[in-house]
Order: structure tokens, then C-alpha cells, then sequence
């Protein structure tokens, strides 16, 4: 096996030293954005030598518009395919065809003839935008739109590396860089809303002995807590399987997971508590230090009057619900949040299909 190249580097020397050469020679003058966005961990930084096994190794998205894309797409693909390198630093940039008996995985293949099978895409924005969106290129997004599509979507569009841009490739990434201020707001409010739920039950359930019940409590309430840290340094979270990893990253990604560890391996719910509590305030002080609304309390009391540490998350909900100003936002009835805050279903985040019909939950 060559020796482990990060993806995304890969991506772009392959884009300059194999794939441009062709493009001047046999498409001079012709507008593309070359880039690698959109999905593999590679996108993300976050790949592996494991990440090999599927979907990675030498390629590129090539964006064209629409009219040249139904003049050159093809001959792009053709002309690629009968001139690339059999190799690209090692790697073969010929890949197995989409194995239809494992969602359409594709695995380097070696190969020594022509054509290859290479995964140079030449994609439209329009053709993007559909599939990973459910969106028309072009068209204004509304608050529930923002709200219907998973992070990680939006994560893997603004992440990655646009190589050549004559078509504008990273000015429409810019807009789609974080969501727009009021809409933030809403999914704060419904994160501290989820917070203010649950938050008395991890001592409720251990109470009456039931510590399995404070655990599974106590778990939702830190991913709650670690999706609340995305939003306040306005960070898109990822999906489930680079979930910690990014979170590690964050600013305070490295002071929470310690006390989170704490929450995870306490032996009691005595014990799950303090560390909650601890995290409770740890992300109170963040909201503060945001100002977006008067300082809230930063220290967890009793639940009216019962023996067990909150920190009111409710407050700080009502209190930033207070600093919405949009008026298609306000009218939301519920605090359901987005879709990744109000759903962790793979199928509903995956199919973006299913898209249009969530919206529907917030008029």
C-alpha cells in the first residue's frame, strides 16, 4: 500500500499536476471551478489510512455552467480518461464501477488500459445544489430551509478546498459559510429548550434507582450540550462519526471533554450530577461571553426546590427567543430546532428528498 497521502492534498496535487495540464492543452479558455467538496472524511480533514477502503483516492469535482456543460462534459470525461496517468503518486486513479450491493462504493483498481475509470465529476451547480440540498442554484434560502438541512451538509459544502475558480465557486460558499443571525438565535433558544427538558431527570431517574435511566439521560443531555458549543463558536457539526473529533477541536473542546468524560464514567448519579453541573455552567459563561442577551445566571440551583442541580436552560431559551427579530422566524410555534436538534435519524438526514415535507413542522 502507498505510503497514507491526506486526501484532500491529494486531491489538489493530482488537480494541478494531472488533471490541469489536460484541460489548458485540449480546453483553453474554457470557465471551470475545480474543487473537492461535499462528501468523503477526506473533505473534512479528518481521514485516515482506513479511509482508503472506500470512495478515496485521486479525485476532483470540475464545475461548469450550464451551456458548456452540455458541450464539454463528456469530451472532458473522454479526454481524461484516454490521457491521466495510470498512477497518481502511487495510487491507481482508475476506481471500480459503483458496487450497487454497497450504496454505490467505489474502490481503486489498478489498472493498465484505456479508458479509465477515473472520478474526475464535471457537475453544473445546479446539479450539486440538488443533490445536496434539495435546492434550486440560485434561488434565496428561507429560515426553513436553513433548518431543513443537516449541518453536515452544510459542513462538507463550506469545507474541503476549491482549487480554480473562474466561475464564482467560492463566492457561493461564503454565503453558505454559517446561518444567517436569527436563525442562529432560534437554534440556540431550542438547544437551551432541550437542555431545560431533561436536565432534572438524570437526578430524578437515579432518585429511584434507576441508573441505567440517568445514564441514557445524562448521554443526551451531553450531546445537547456539545451541539449547543457548535453553535456558539458557530461551527457546522459533522455527522455521528467525526461528531468528537470536531468537537475536540472547538475552543473549548479540550476543557468540556474532560468534565463530559466525567458525566460518562461517573458510578452514581451523585457523581453524573456534579460533572453535569460543571458543564452546565462551563456553557452558561459561554452564552454570557456571547452578549447576545442580558448575563444569565452561570451557576446551577435547585429544581424548584427539589434536590437537583440545573442550570434552567429554559432562561437562557426565552431570553434569546426575546433577541429574534425576523418575523418568519418568531412565527415558528415550536422550539423543535433544526433537523439534527429534533431528529438523529440517518434515513431523514440522508434523503434529502424528504426535505421539503420537514418544513411543514414549522409553519
Amino acid at each position: 500500500m502507498p505510503e497514507f497521502i491526506p486526501g484532500l492534498q491529494l486531491s489538489e496535487t493530482f488537480y494541478h499536476e494531472a488533471v490541469r495540464p489536460i484541460l489548458d492543452t485540449h480546453f483553453p479558455g474554457l470557465a471551470y471551478s475545480a474543487a473537492l467538496v461535499g462528501s468523503g472524511s477526506e473533505v473534512l480533514g479528518f481521514d485516515t489510512p482506513m479511509s482508503s477502503d472506500h470512495h478515496w483516492g485521486p479525485r476532483v469535482l470540475l464545475f461548469l455552467n450550464e451551456t458548456d456543460f452540455a458541450a464539454f462534459s463528456q469530451p472532458i470525461h473522454d479526454q481524461l480518461a484516454n490521457e491521466l496517468p495510470f498512477t497518481f503518486r502511487n495510487f491507481p486513479t482508475n476506481f471500480t464501477h459503483p458496487n450497487p450491493n454497497d450504496k454505490g462504493v467505489q474502490l481503486l483498481q489498478e489498472s493498465t488500459t484505456r479508458p479509465i475509470n477515473h472520478r474526475v465529476q464535471v457537475m453544473t451547480l445546479q446539479q450539486f445544489f440538488k443533490g445536496a440540498f434539495a435546492l434550486e442554484y440560485g434561488q434565496p434560502l428561507s429560515a426553513t430551509d436553513w433548518l431543513t438541512i443537516p449541518s453536515q451538509r452544510l459542513r462538507a459544502f463550506t469545507a474541503g478546498a476549491v482549487f480554480h475558480d473562474a466561475i464564482g465557486l467560492e463566492a457561493i460558499r461564503q454565503q453558505f459559510q454559517y446561518y444567517p443571525h436569527d436563525v442562529w438565535l432560534y437554534m440556540l433558544a431550542a438547544g437551551w429548550a432541550r437542555i431545560g427538558q431533561e436536565e432534572h431527570f438524570v437526578g430524578r431517574t437515579g432518585y429511584v434507582g434507576d441508573d441505567l435511566g440517568s445514564q441514557v439521560i445524562a448521554a443526551r443531555l451531553v450531546r445537547d450540550l456539545m451541539r449547543l458549543c457548535f453553535l456558539m463558536e458557530k461551527q457546522y457539526a459533522p455527522y455521528p462519526k467525526w461528531f468528537g473529533t470536531a468537537f475536540s477541536k472547538l475552543t473549548c473542546g479540550e476543557r468540556l471533554t474532560s468534565i463530559f468524560r466525567g458525566v460518562m464514567l461517573a458510578e452514581s448519579w451523585r457523581e453524573r450530577e456534579q460533572s453535569l453541573a460543571q458543564a452546565y455552567e462551563a456553557v452558561a459563561q459561554m452564552h454570557n461571553a456571547l452578549g447576545i442577551t442580558e448575563a444569565l445566571p452561570a451557576k446551577v440551583s435547585d429544581f424548584w426546590g427539589r434536590p437537583f442541580k440545573v442550570i434552567h436552560g429554559e432562561q437562557f431559551a426565552s431570553a434569546i427567543k426575546a433577541r429574534i427579530q425576523d418575523e418568519a422566524v418568531k412565527r415558528i410555534p415550536v422550539d423543535i430546532g433544526s433537523i439534527d436538534q429534533f431528529s438523529d435519524s440517518t434515513d431523514l438526514i440522508e434523503h434529502m428528498e424528504l426535505r421539503g415535507r420537514l418544513k411543514v413542522l414549522y409553519n
